[in-house]
């Protein structure tokens, strides 16, 4: 069985770190070992077992693992929006809200913004994708999108996947200001989607349940935003109101406990996405940065 580590570049601290895994046994047998995957095809990758629970995160029994969990993890309580003892489940922490200005929203009518924490991947253009995670493996962009002629308008057009886990602030927001339309649901599995998964199957971004809206913004044209549920994470929660303007940083909608991924596709030619990013990516590293910061502007 691999023990391949994860690894990603800071942002901010501007160092390579490894991640410290939530679940990481278990990812493991799960995704690299024979029986694991025989329990993952069978059973694990199903709605029921992460609505069960999920139901169990969302019992007041579960807020007593809400403080351990803060101090396993070093997270800062101070941009909090409540006390750590004041939520009444596990769930009511993990999509916690933040204190009003925890995330400065990067300024300027042409500069775009990461949707959420997490560690991203930023792809100039979406062919670019196509081995990061294995040889061979490339990104679908109509079976992602389930639309032909939606991929058609995206083909060559940039992509950014944000990885969040469940130690992150798991609310997520819009990348630029704009009209939303309405999300459009398409069902599927909740298989993980941590490199140990993703390693394995890059499909699983498209065989996973995920939520598809479409942005229309002055500066930047059509935008696709698509938070991607994942084992453990049977909810997706949108708070928008479709065809009410946004601006760039407002709340979209959150996830219920697990880790997840949003996904924001632009078309060919309206992004030129910040350097580091680029760079990073096409050397294999994530780049952890918070929703807010910098991602691009527009072309």
């Amino acid at each position: 069985m691999s023990a391949e580590p994860i690894r990603y570049f800071h942002r901010a601290k501007k160092t390579t770190e490894t991640e410290q895994i939530y679940g990481e046994a278990w990812l493991r047998w799960t995704y690299e070992n024979a029986m694991g995957r025989f329990a993952l095809h069978a059973l694990f990758k199903r709605a029921v077992v992460s609505r069960l629970y999920g139901w169990r995160m969302s019992r007041p029994f579960s807020a007593q693992a809400v403080l351990p969990f803060i101090v396993d993890y070093d997270l800062d309580v101070d941009e909090f929006a409540k006390k750590p003892y004041a939520f009444k489940s596990f769930n009511d922490f993990f999509y916690r809200a933040l204190k009003p200005g925890a995330r400065p929203i990067a300024p300027g009518d042409h500069v775009a913004v990461l949707p959420a924490d997490g560690r991203h991947l930023a792809f100039q253009n979406v062919g670019g994708a196509e081995g990061f995670y294995a040889k061979g493996q490339r990104f679908d962009l109509q079976s992602f999108l389930g639309d032909a002629g939606l991929a058609q308008e995206f083909a060559g057009g940039s992509l950014l996947i944000s990885r969040l886990c469940p130690v992150d602030y798991h609310r997520f927001h819009f990348p630029v200001g704009g009209t939303p339309g309405e999300p459009r649901l398409i069902n599927g599995f909740l298989y993980s989607v941590s490199p140990i998964a993703l390693r394995q199957s890059l499909a699983y971004l498209w065989e996973n349940k995920r939520m598809v809206t479409l942005v229309e913004s002055t500066a930047f044209g059509k935008v696709a935003v698509v938070e991607i549920g994942a084992t453990m994470v049977g909810s997706i929660f949108e708070s928008f109101i479709p065809g009410r303007a946004v601006a760039k940083g407002d709340e979209k909608g959150l996830f219920k406990f697990g880790g997840s991924c949003v996904v924001t596709i632009f078309q060919p030619g309206r992004i030129k996405f910040d350097a580091d990013l680029v760079q990073h990516s096409a050397a294999g590293l994530e780049v952890y940065a918070r929703m807010g910061e910098q991602l691009g502007v527009a072309g």
